[in-house]
């Protein structure tokens, strides 16, 4: 690598965000043939170098350099598809100021891209999912052929086989590329160069991320030598000081300066340690030992087989991940052995005692309209009940990584990572002697999830995860109750792993075999009036993405609550109107899009 062609450097760079240093002469180059991840703990900066990297961040000092004629792709965290008529005309445009001069991507290798990653060019992207928006944003990146990728966090909201294709794609791509990802077995799948973004630098591993925990370790260890050397030195410092050395003299101001520098060193060291969110789970009173048993279910959407004769028993202990792809009916089989939703045929039994602590895909527990500070603590005060003893809500959401300037920020400003944060820290105050957690790991952390899985792990009662993140998997389930296809499900003891090599490429099989037949109709096209109305709904979509990012932009703002708190209140009304708005005319546009799907069968 060493003699590869470099495509891109940052040289020195520095970045603050108000008074606090974000980057203090962070150095980083991309070359030929690397493909490197850019780790680093909540809050240091990651995306906001990536962005520098694109062009779309200035630094306030150092250099962000490229090689003649290099172009770069960027996939962003939370992709924007606002404003473009389909998803072929997204994909042509470039998607950073470093492609911006450049001929948007020719159509035909648009149209390529968006139907490797299962998508129609012709569709608008309005309605899309979260899966299907983060494969339209990789499709325009692998579309642009640049020579340097940026990918951030690329899986999230991605099954499995997305996940792999995209691993293959990675191991044949020839340029340079950088990726954030929270997905530990995706990094050790396609990194080979680690950047560790820490105090304030970047430091650089030339292996891959699955060396990355060995290395790390090396690096604390010699961070907490070098800090006790420096404690040693402060002492005999400072104990020259007490004793009344005359410190205004000349031949005594270095010693002083040394003292002090010695001081600044140890604040920062001791100010740059990563938070970890201190994540804890009472299983309240013991259920009985049998907690779940479920006999022969069955369960159909039409002509789509959800779960097909399935008998299932659930004991105390057991950390069961479900898997498969998206669309195969993972949530839905929660619910039905939840008791919420009633199976075509067969039975669900609960035992005794069951305490049930549910975190839905939606976050459905946290009321976007209400502050940080009014979900932890509900009946008002200052007191948030944990594990049934009082604890101050301060106290209680620094424990989740939440500073107390959030505490009066409504849920629907924070991020989605915060949100899902959010969630865990209402859920987990309860006591429950069974866990479900669906999709927990979308948007967090790598030190949040370690600290989540560590808890599941040592946690007593029955945990249920829907997940994606095989290494969360390995690391915290007992057995996998995964997807075959045409409702057919099987458990196997193990993690995520164990379930693959027992069943290889199953959950591609099962995206095939879970797609409903085609369905024939009489009628041969889509209806005058249902025409009109989605060209209708195309422009109302487009209004309402626009409205809702002004006022998104608006509530945002720093000081927006002081200067007008009636036009801020007024503006969040609205937001949540336009969303619930937007919503509708989707679920609309999208039932107009099923009909013409039909009809073209």
């Amino acid at each position: 690598m060493a003699d590869a062609q470099i495509l891109a450097q940052l040289k020195g760079v520095r970045l603050s965000m108000g008074a606090a240093p974000l980057f203090d002469d962070a150095t980083l180059t991309l070359a030929r043939g690397q493909r490197a991840c850019l780790v680093g703990a909540n809050g240091a900066g990651k995306s906001t170098l990536m962005r520098m990297l694109a062009g779309l961040v200035e630094p306030d000092g150092g250099e962000v350099v490229y090689a003649a004629g290099a172009t770069l792709a960027f996939a962003a965290q939370a992709p924007d598809l606002a404003g473009f008529e389909t998803l072929r005309s997204y994909v042509q445009a470039p998607s950073s100021a470093q492609l911006a001069s450049r001929a948007p991507a020719p159509s035909h290798r648009a149209e390529a891209e968006l139907s490797a990653f299962g998508l129609d060019p012709d569709r608008t992207p309005a309605g899309l999912s979260g899966g299907e928006g983060r494969r339209a944003s990789l499709a325009r990146a692998f579309a642009a052929d640049a020579d340097i990728l940026l990918l951030d966090e690329p899986t999230n909201h991605l099954d499995i086989p997305a996940i792999e294709a995209l691993e293959a794609r990675l191991a044949g791509f020839t340029g340079a590329a950088l990726i954030i990802s929270h997905d530990r077995r995706f990094l050790e799948r396609v990194s080979t160069t680690t950047f560790w973004l820490r105090q304030r630098r970047v430091l650089k591993h030339e292996r891959g991320f699955s060396a990355f925990d060995d290395w790390a370790e090396r690096v604390e260890a010699e961070d907490a030598r070098a800090l006790a050397r420096i404690e040693t030195h402060l002492a005999a410092e400072e104990h020259w000081l007490r004793r009344g050395v005359t410190a205004r003299r000349t031949r005594n101001e270095g010693r002083l300066r040394k003292l002090q520098a010695l001081r600044e060193d140890r604040r920062k060291r001791l100010g740059a340690a990563p938070g970890r969110a201190a994540i804890q789970a009472d299983s309240g009173a013991d259920s009985g030992r049998l907690v779940i048993e479920a006999r022969r279910l069955t369960k159909s959407f039409g002509a789509k087989k959800i779960v097909a004769d399935l008998s299932l028993r659930v004991m105390r202990g057991d950390r069961i991940g479900l898997v498969g792809p998206n669309g195969v009916g993972k949530t839905t089989l929660i619910e039905m052995l939840l008791g919420r939703l009633a199976p075509d045929s067969g039975a669900v039994r609960h035992g005794a005692r069951l305490e049930i602590s549910y975190i839905d895909q939606a976050r459905a527990l946290l009321d976007p309209n209400a502050t940080l500070w009014e979900t932890l603590a509900p009946q008002g005060g200052d007191q948030v009940l944990v594990h049934g003893r009082p604890r101050h809500v301060a106290g209680y959401a620094k424990a989740f990584l939440f500073p107390p300037e959030q505490l009066r920020q409504p849920i629907r400003a924070l991020s989605g990572g915060e949100r899902n944060r959010a969630a865990l820290a209402v859920a987990l105050a309860r006591s429950a002697n069974m866990l479900v957690l669906d999709e927990p790991t979308n948007d967090l952390d790598m030190e949040t999830l370690d600290a989540l899985a560590e808890m599941l792990a040592g946690y007593d009662g029955v945990v249920l995860i829907v997940s994606h993140d095989r290494a969360f998997l390995d690391g915290v389930a007992t057995q996998i109750l995964g997807a075959l296809g045409d409702g057919r499900w099987v458990e196997t003891p193990g993690g995520y792993a164990d379930f693959e090599r027992e069943h290889p490429r199953s959950e591609e099989r099962a995206v095939r075999k879970s797609a409903p037949p085609p369905r024939r109709s009489e009628a041969r096209k889509l209806s005058y009036k249902d025409e009109r109305r989605q060209t209708a709904l195309d422009a109302a979509i487009a209004a309402l993405h626009a409205e809702i990012a002004a006022l998104e932009t608006h509530l945002a703002a720093a000081n927006a609550f002081a200067a007008d708190p009636a036009a801020y209140n007024t503006a969040a009304e609205r937001l949540d109107a336009a969303r619930r708005d937007l919503d509708a005319a989707e679920t609309e546009w999208l039932e107009i899009e099923e009909r013409r799907e039909t009809f073209s069968t």
